[in-house]
């Protein structure tokens, strides 16, 4: 009893230390399986009076087909929660139960086994055990569901022991969600205020909230092809859409001219570069570090004829390099208040013909072999005509509407 109480104290240190709550929901269930020697097991979460279906993760299906492949074929999907299936019995109750048989139900019961699954994909659940995971104040969070406790390779029943070691997992397991949880809600607060000062510069630009929306997948797709880190290439999705920010201290008379710029004026609307580096200087958190050194390079050249400090090659930084590129192509087929979308055919010449000046030849490369990948963003954040109404004069918006929009 002592090393069992060892190996969940153990445990649950793990689980704490872990705030990806994809990652946190598989670690969980891998330890279940391996405590009860289940051969498979999911996890269903409650959101909005419904269970989501979050995760699963099973031996006989990994060996078959792949973990990537299985979990491409079981993707999440939604219950009802109602007395009729196990996981929605067992959220309703709050209570576990030991199945040692699925395929022994009684017809009178309450709760039955739905298994058009294990007919569709060969597979036979004999025993499961599903456990309800309860905060502190006994609130359902979710159900632990474990299928097929394995014994010289022969489902059976699960034991006494495995509900009581299952209970004392779920436990720790719906505190570790919480904690996962409330951290994806102050990281998604954190980068929504992020892109709405973003969308800040680009409203006074002119440009379209799906203008910065674009030019962040876009940086990822090449950040990802480039196999930077799934952390890094993150970073860069949330970072580049703050490359204008500096745009807010640039007059709206040179920021809205709609003719060419004077020398003078030129050099004053370069200076947005500058002064994103000076608005976002000093910032500790890493998105708004790296939203610093794009803002600063983001007009960079390959070829060293950029601004504002004529970086050349790969002085300019990985993250300058990418944005510029995406920056510069989304400009060239977006329809803005004061030009009408390029032709792709214009656009891949004037990329190609700006391949080692403006633009890094091997990010180039990499994003024109995903130029299909490129069209499908296009296309999914493709500006519409009432994108451009914001931009009508202000004394004209009907406020009924707007307060209504709030309601």
């Amino acid at each position: 009893m002592t090393n069992a109480f060892e190996e969940l104290l153990n445990i649950g240190i793990a689980l704490s230390s872990v705030h990806d709550l994809d990652k946190l929901l598989d670690m969980i269930l891998l330890e279940a399986q391996r405590l009860t020697s289940a051969d498979a097991g999911s996890i269903y979460l409650v959101e909005d009076n419904k269970l989501i279906f979050k995760t699963t993760r099973s031996n006989t299906y990994f060996k078959r087909w792949g973990e990537k492949k299985t979990r491409e074929i079981f993707k999440s999907f939604e219950l009802p929660i109602t007395k009729q299936s196990i996981a929605g019995y067992v959220a309703l109750t709050s209570k576990p139960l030991n199945i040692s048989d699925v395929g022994k139900i009684s017809g009178k019961s309450e709760f039955h086994y739905n298994s058009t699954m294990d007919k569709q994909y060969g597979y036979k659940a004999v025993s499961m055990l599903s456990v309800p995971m309860l905060d502190m104040n006994s609130k359902i969070i979710g159900v632990l569901q474990l299928i097929n406790s394995m014994k010289k390779r022969k489902p059976v029943s699960f034991t006494k022991k495995h509900e009581r070691i299952t209970a004392a997992l779920s436990s720790q397991a719906a505190v570790a969600i919480l904690n996962a949880k409330l951290t994806e809600e102050l990281k998604s607060a954190h980068l929504d205020t992020i892109f709405r000062l973003s969308a800040a510069a680009e409203y006074r630009d002119r440009e379209t909230g799906n203008h910065i929306k674009r030019v962040s997948r876009y940086s990822k797709l090449i950040a990802d092809k480039i196999n930077l880190s799934k952390y890094e290439s993150e970073l860069i999705f949330w970072a580049s859409p703050m490359h204008d920010i500096g745009k807010l201290g640039i007059p709206d008379v040179i920021l809205q001219k709609p003719g060419i710029l004077t020398p003078e004026e030129r050099e004053i609307m370069e200076n947005h570069t500058v002064i994103g580096g000076l608005i976002l200087k000093g910032a500790k958190a890493d998105i708004l570090a790296k939203s610093r050194i794009i803002a600063m390079t983001h007009h960079e050249k390959f070829d060293g004829t950029g601004y504002p400090q004529k970086l050349k090659g790969n002085a300019i930084p990985i993250e300058g390099r990418i944005t510029a590129l995406a920056d510069v192509y989304d400009a060239l087929c977006s329809k803005r208040c004061y030009k009408d979308a390029f032709p792709e055919e214009k656009i891949l010449k004037i990329l190609n013909e700006s391949r080692g000046t403006h633009f890094d030849p091997k990010i180039l490369d990499v994003f024109l072999g995903e130029y299909d990948e490129v069209r499908i963003i296009n296309k999914q954040f493709a500006d519409k005509e009432e994108d451009f109404d914001k931009f009508i004069d202000v004394k004209k918006i009907n406020i009924s509407d707007l307060l209504r929009d709030t309601q």
